[in-house]
């Protein structure tokens, strides 16, 4: 079976949360698409050479959920020849047999503009900073969540402007705000969807 689910939206509107327990209870592929991009500028040099050798090991690194690496893979994610280099391999995980769950900002718009189920996750800009305040803290990060909160405008805002593949619902994706849902509440919507069309 051939099923594909794009879950896209900004950063720590719980997306990837969402993601994997779809995934999870519909036994189908996860891919993180950010980790690509943030693999990518971890690397460091030249960004297009990087993308082109990303290996799986690239993908383990333990620092790819830093906000260096986050601020990192939105700025080379504006590299047209950098996201060409990352599109065919998220395509082919996306259509492989079993079915897939891909999580991003251009999975329903530009990677899988066929996917059976689109979803755009957001949530307010205050809850998303202080979500993400607190997954940095836990990893010993030293910032205060104003500074966390003006990282997500500025990325939010580069995302969404730039001019290849932009951060934006896809005019088919079903929009689920998170602001004030629990973990599990927003897992179970995003379920219904998914059994709805299955």
């Amino acid at each position: 079976m051939i099923f594909t689910v794009a879950i896209d939206g900004p950063a720590a509107a719980g997306k990837g949360t969402i993601s994997r327990a779809v995934a999870e209870r519909f036994g189908f592929a996860h891919l993180d698409t950010g980790l690509l991009y943030r693999a990518v500028g971890a690397k460091g040099g030249d960004p297009v050479a990087a993308a082109e050798g990303l290996t799986p090991a690239d993908l383990a690194r333990g620092d790819l959920r830093s906000a260096a690496a986050g601020q990192a893979a939105s700025r080379i994610a504006a590299i047209p020849a950098v996201r060409a280099a990352l599109v065919a391999f998220q395509r082919r995980f996306a259509r492989a047999e079993g079915g897939a769950v891909l999580d991003g900002r251009d999975i329903g718009t530009v990677i899988c503009p066929e996917a059976e189920v689109k979803l755009y996750v957001t949530a307010s800009d205050a809850v998303r900073a202080h979500r993400r305040w607190l997954e940095l803290s836990a990893q010993g990060e030293r910032v205060t969540e104003a500074e966390v909160l003006a990282q997500l405008q500025e990325r939010d805002r580069r995302d969404s402007e730039r001019a290849t593949a932009p951060l934006r619902p896809a005019a088919d994706a079903v929009l689920l705000d998170t602001s004030t849902l629990a973990v599990e509440e927003a897992v179970a919507r995003a379920i219904a969807e998914v059994s709805a069309r299955l």
